[in-house]
């Protein structure tokens, strides 16, 4: 290669650079957040779920989550409650899915038997909390179409603010705007929009701590409902990876045999 060619290469390098479309930045940045944060096998925590209503009356439940990566697919999710008596013994199973309806199931212990989330009842909230069955998925690359607005600083920290567009049927968002801390590569917050494109709910993660030297997770969640006044906190803790769960562990059969 003469001078001259390499001179031309090196001076149109920045322009495909800055050619880069929103879009494609968008989906860049998703990817990277997703490849940091594959790995980790399984996980297991326990959490404090708070609910409030507009007048700020608290009720609490406690609760125990199971996750299982899959490869190839998305994640497989089991949760627990065990407090209060009302609800004890309730449980949650989620297979998510990257293309495909996730295929959810509630047990009722009172009732003793398993219950199938509907595809189109997946915008529902979760178990009286401000969190709908779709947030409880895991938030698969294919599920979206992705715009890269712009660099924000929030709370001292930098992050990219991209908008994602949900592509499965049933969804109640029309959009969701996304914070991605720029040295976590995970989310600080979440602005999900109704059918009506308003301003629904607002997710913030807190505290954040590092596990296995390379994975990321919060300790506080907070989702607010803009439009009803209530909220639902999430306090985690006891995060534990690699602790050998298997499929079996999240067959129905393990939603009666969850104790």
């Amino acid at each position: 290669m003469n001078k001259r060619v390499l001179i031309a290469l090196l001076i149109l390098l920045p322009l495909s650079v800055v050619a880069q479309t929103p879009e494609e930045r968008g989906l860049e940045i998703a990817r990277e957040a997703d490849r940091r944060d594959s790995g980790w096998g399984d996980m297991q925590a326990t959490l404090e779920m708070i609910l409030r209503n507009r007048r700020g009356d608290e009720s609490r439940r406690e609760i125990r989550s199971r996750n299982l990566e899959v490869e190839g697919d998305g994640d497989k999710t089991l949760i627990i409650f065990d407090t209060p008596a009302d609800v004890k013994g309730t449980a949650f199973l989620s297979f998510t899915h990257a293309t495909r309806p996730d295929d959810q199931w509630l047990y009722l212990p009172a009732l003793k038997r398993v219950k199938r989330i509907s595809s189109s009842n997946k915008s529902g909230p979760f178990m009286g909390s401000e969190f709908a069955y779709e947030d409880i998925s895991s938030q698969e690359i294919e599920k979206y179409t992705y715009r890269y607005l712009r660099d924000e600083v929030i709370d001292g920290r930098k992050t990219f603010v991209i908008e994602r567009i949900p592509q499965y049927a049933h969804s109640g968002y029309t959009r969701q705007l996304v914070w991605i801390d720029q040295e976590m590569y995970q989310p600080l917050k979440v602005e999900f929009y109704d059918r009506k494109n308003s301003l629904l709910k607002t997710l913030t993660y807190h505290d954040y701590k590092q596990y296995l030297d390379r994975y990321w997770r919060p300790s506080r969640m907070e989702m607010v409902n803009h439009q009803t006044g209530k909220s639902t906190t999430l306090l985690w803790k006891d995060y534990r990876f690699r602790t050998g769960l298997t499929t079996r562990d999240f067959d129905r059969n393990a939603l009666k045999r969850a104790r």
